[in-house]
């Protein structure tokens, strides 16, 4: 059984991977993955990288075009059979696009389609039946949380920075709340 320290030299790897980044971060995921998904997409752009989230089967169903060569594709998948997430990965990559592949299981069609895969722990009984994305899900958002932090700190994004791209809500009007009188 593999655990998270397991899974933290690789860490170091997809954090190169996602610096070297020449192009955009793409974050990708079908069912309790995607909801996943689109929560690292936004952090990481909320802390200085710029990514998004793009369903499976909308990028099967053409924007696929958004994808070219130099951009990184976050592919998640617990189980790592997804078709329609393996699918996006597989064409990306003809596109140019790197693979990073986020999977409980070593053996899996995503592991063949991945330029670097990450192994996360399997959640266990945290994920009822075994199939329900639980507890596997709480691991993959401590994993891209601690990505978009590692992230900002090693681009030396400022406090700054983030709270002018965040002018709404409770961050907007901490951060207004925050500022110096003139």
């Amino acid at each position: 059984m593999t655990g998270l320290a397991d899974s933290l030299p690789m860490f170091n790897e997809v954090v190169a991977i996602l610096l070297d980044c020449r192009g955009r971060v793409i974050v990708a995921g079908v069912g309790t993955s995607g909801t996943v998904a689109r929560r690292m997409a936004h952090l990481l752009s909320v802390a200085g990288t710029p990514s998004f989230f793009l369903h499976p089967a909308d990028g099967l169903h053409g924007s696929l075009g958004a994808i070219r060569s130099g951009d990184v594709l976050i592919a998640i998948s617990k189980g790592g059979d997804s078709e329609e997430v393996n699918e996006m990965a597989e064409r990306a990559r003809v596109r140019g696009a790197s693979v990073v592949a986020l999977t409980t299981q070593p053996v899996s069609p995503m592991v063949q389609l991945a330029d670097l895969l990450v192994l996360l722990p399997p959640a266990g009984e945290e994920d009822p039946g075994g199939i329900i994305a639980m507890g596997s899900t709480l691991v993959v958002s401590a994993y891209g949380d601690a990505l978009a932090i590692a992230l900002m700190e090693m681009r030396g994004y400022e406090w700054s920075e983030l709270l002018f791209t965040h002018p709404g809500g409770a961050v907007g009007r901490a951060a207004e709340n925050a500022a110096p009188e003139s």
